[in-house]
């Protein structure tokens, strides 16, 4: 933007401001910006410093009102002023046509920076909805594969509830097999009068057999297990030495018999299904086990 004032103009237009009538340097730049239409404002210090020069050279003098410098024009400052008269003519002109390129250029930035702001909101716009559609694509991707591992997860979440299932259908069938056996197993020890020697080789017969079914180290159904109890003994528990008092022998047994499931349990851990299944065959196996030495039970 050009200056508003050239070289010496805006001095001849204070002398004309304060030939008007004295003022203090706030109601000058006021009414400079007025006379602009408010489109042009000098700062306090563009017009303090030419007041003070205008007063060293004796054109203007100032007094002080309420704290402030009021100034006023000077004879040798209305002579000076006459003698300008053309050029003061002049400078009114200017400042109407300053004015009018002012409010031109203006517009014309004001038109500009529309302009921009418009393309900009376009393409902020554009963006948006390209982003905003890409946005949708990845949520749409992600939703689908969230789907199919939702659908995964239950397929697999069936299936082991299905392996399960049979397990334990399986665990239940064995354990019914391994009971049925050592019933007719008692029974005929009892029938040939092999009580009590035979029945506690029964005892850890069953016993071996259970601890197969719970750790699961058995490799096929109880009832298929080759050979008599007594090999299941010299399977299971070879190390443990016969006692001459057969409730302690069972005792041993026992304890074999908790020792090593609680190993398995600790060396290969226990879940929730297997703590049940466990429970229940266990259950099968106690009751067989107090049917036998229990006569009463067994007679209810």
């Amino acid at each position: 933007m050009p200056p508003v004032f050239a070289h010496g103009r805006l001095r001849l237009y204070l002398l004309k401001l304060l030939d008007e009538a004295p003022r203090h340097g706030y109601e000058v730049i006021r009414l400079l910006e007025e006379r602009f239409q408010g489109l042009y404002a000098p700062s306090a210090g563009t017009v303090y410093p030419r007041l003070a020069k205008l007063e060293a050279e004796g054109l203007v003098t100032h007094a002080t009102e309420g704290g402030r410098k009021v100034y006023s024009i000077t004879d040798a400052g209305r002579a000076e002023l006459a003698a300008r008269v053309g050029e003061l003519a002049d400078l009114e002109v200017e400042i109407r046509e300053s004015v009018s390129e002012l409010a031109a250029e203006i517009r014309d930035d004001v038109r500009g920076a529309a302009g921009k702001l418009r393309n900009e909101m376009r393409a902020a716009a554009s963006a948006s909805r390209t982003a905003g559609s890409s946005s949708l694509s990845d949520a749409k991707d992600d939703l689908r594969k969230a789907k199919q591992e939702w659908k995964e997860q239950a397929r697999q979440a069936r299936a082991e509830a299905q392996s399960a299932k049979r397990q334990a259908k399986e665990f239940q069938r064995m354990a019914k097999q391994v009971q049925a056996q050592f019933q007719e197993q008692v029974l005929d020890r009892m029938t040939r009068g092999e009580w009590p020697k035979g029945v506690w080789e029964d005892v850890s017969g069953i016993t071996a057999q259970l601890g197969d079914l719970v750790t699961g180290v058995a490799h096929g159904p109880a009832g298929s297990r080759p050979g008599s109890p007594e090999e299941a003994v010299s399977d299971w528990a070879q190390d443990l030495e016969r006692s001459a008092e057969p409730a302690r022998e069972l005792d041993r047994l026992l304890d074999r018999f908790r020792d090593d499931i609680r190993d398995a349990a600790r060396d290969h851990g226990v879940s929730r299904e297997q703590a049940a299944e466990a429970r229940r065959h266990l259950g099968t196996a106690a009751e067989s086990i107090l049917s036998l030495l229990s006569p009463d039970r067994r007679k209810s």
